[in-house]
């Protein structure tokens, strides 16, 4: 919403004794809201609104408005389908106006480094209007924090004939853009921009720093659980064509337009369906990923970072020890067999095996668990890690080790278990569920993630040695911290052979 318009607009300014702040940016002034000593301004706009055939298309500049913007409240969020249990986070009618970022700045003046967060949900769905992302907490350790909605879905990542892939990795550059010529107005530094992102979001990090778009955004990179979510372009074709196929409607960005979000979105349940049930055709069981189209990433990051991709940029990557028990933890006993999950994921008939011996004392079900969190998680971290230091570049590894009470301990430390620890959030309600009431040990704990994270932004340093192939030294978060030297060797010596290949 625009308000009136103020003539007196020039950097900070404070309004009605303390309580609003305007911040005049290159499209128009914002005028955010005191919490505490951090300043906040959420939902302004770094993208026009997806109306019409522009759902499907590259992001535009947004329009200039005149007079003030409210930035006390976050903007809709982008379309994408709702993913029971949760809360819907989108609704038919929101508003389209919802390519935006949030910021959060201290009360205090200065170039200060800046975090750029990119959320995950396997481009399917999520938000950056959300209490788990506030970043307040975060801002308070010394950092201008920005958040960031970006396309998901078939308008972020499906194929479209006339339009670009990867749509969603290009909101994010035009993000990082927004930053750039804005974030000095809020107290950050354009010369020192770290992002930072969890699972889709780590995803969203490597192709970032290993693309050819990202020159000149950023210095640093935070890829918290990335994923080997890639494929080429006759791959996302084809799963394009598993939507849209049934639909009976051109893929193009105009043919598109005409079909609502919600009728578009349904349509993914069916196509995630077969691609489940048809494993050995697939790269993986997700309908929309990173496309390797040689603009915004031409190969693998991993494959990427070993030459000169990463350049003059440092790199933090790291896992949580067990990624998938989210995903595993209901499964029938009899789903959970290794020997299955290694011939889905192609893998040579000895790789069974290899887990038993790796992991001896292990059971069969506790080795499904753990290949697939390898196969989904923490093998990309530790290629990124070996990558920059492969081409001599500045990285670090770590691994989160610190174990969930809720469900009696069986999910340990689990997919996106790290991320309210990022943000210093435990009392959101997603917060909540995984670490219950209180969780004993979460503020010292979430205390050193963030002094970690600040400290890289800041000077590149987050306290633990460089990831070197001699000593693989990595940072261990758990209760205390410690650095430990190769803590998952065997999963990684069964999957070096695979480093090169999709998947």
């Amino acid at each position: 919403m625009v308000e009136e318009n103020s003539s007196a607009l020039s950097g900070f300014q404070w309004l009605y004794g303390g309580v609003d702040l305007i911040v005049r940016t290159e499209h128009g002034a914002v005028r955010g809201v005191a919490d505490g000593d951090v300043m906040a301004f959420k939902g302004i706009p770094y993208a026009a609104p997806l109306d019409g055939p522009r759902r499907f298309q590259a992001p535009v500049a947004p329009p200039r408005w005149d007079g003030l913007r409210d930035a006390s409240r976050h903007s809709a969020s982008v379309p994408q389908a709702p993913i029971p249990p949760l809360p819907a986070i989108w609704r038919p009618g929101d508003a389209t106006d919802c390519l935006t970022v949030n910021v959060w700045t201290p009360d205090r003046g200065g170039h200060l480094p800046v975090m750029v967060w990119f959320h995950g949900g396997a481009f399917l769905g999520g938000t950056a209007s959300t209490d788990g992302f506030d970043g307040a907490v975060l801002a308070r350790d010394g950092v201008v924090v920005v958040t960031v909605n970006y396309r998901v879905g078939y308008e972020g990542f499906g194929w479209v004939e006339d339009a670009p892939s990867n749509r969603g990795i290009l909101d994010q550059l035009a993000a990082l853009r927004w930053v750039r010529d804005n974030i000095i107005s809020f107290g950050g530094n354009p010369d020192n921009v770290t992002i930072f992102g969890e699972s889709a979001g780590g995803v969203s990090v490597a192709t970032l720093v290993a693309g050819s778009g990202r020159r000149g955004l950023f210095r640093r990179a935070i890829a918290q659980s990335p994923a080997a979510m890639y494929v080429d372009e006759d791959e996302a074709r084809k799963l394009g064509e598993l939507i849209t196929g049934p639909l009976g409607i051109p893929p193009t960005a105009s043919g598109l337009a005409g079909i609502p979000p919600e009728a578009l979105h349904a349509a993914q349940a069916p196509a995630m369906a077969e691609i489940s049930a048809n494993r050995e055709v697939w790269t993986n069981n997700l309908p929309y990923n990173v496309v390797l189209d040689g603009e915004v990433l031409a190969e693998l990051p991993w494959v990427a970072m070993r030459g000169s991709a990463a350049h003059g940029i440092d790199v933090i990557a790291g896992f949580n020890r067990d990624e998938a028990t989210s995903f595993t933890a209901d499964l029938p006993a009899e789903a959970r067999d290794v020997e299955s999950l290694a011939r889905a994921l192609h893998l040579p008939g000895s790789t069974a095996a290899e887990y038993r011996s790796a992991y001896p004392g292990a059971s069969d079900s506790d080795l499904h668990t753990i290949l697939l969190s390898d196969q989904l998680f923490r093998m990309p971290a530790v290629w990124m890690a070996e990558a920059v230091a492969t081409a001599g570049g500045r990285g670090f590894l770590y691994e989160f080790t610190w174990e969930t009470p809720q469900r009696d301990g069986v999910l340990g430390a689990t997919h996106g278990l790290d991320v309210p620890f990022t943000f210093g959030r435990c009392d959101d309600p997603l917060a909540v569920q995984m670490l219950g009431e209180e969780p004993a040990g979460f503020d010292a704990l979430s205390a050193e993630i963030r002094r970690s994270w600040t400290a890289f932004a800041a000077t590149g340093d987050p306290g633990w040695p460089l990831y070197r192939l001699a000593e693989r030294q990595t940072r261990i978060f758990d209760d205390p911290v410690s650095v430990a030297a190769d803590p998952i060797r065997g999963s990684r010596q069964i999957w070096a052979h695979r480093f090169p290949e999709l998947g």
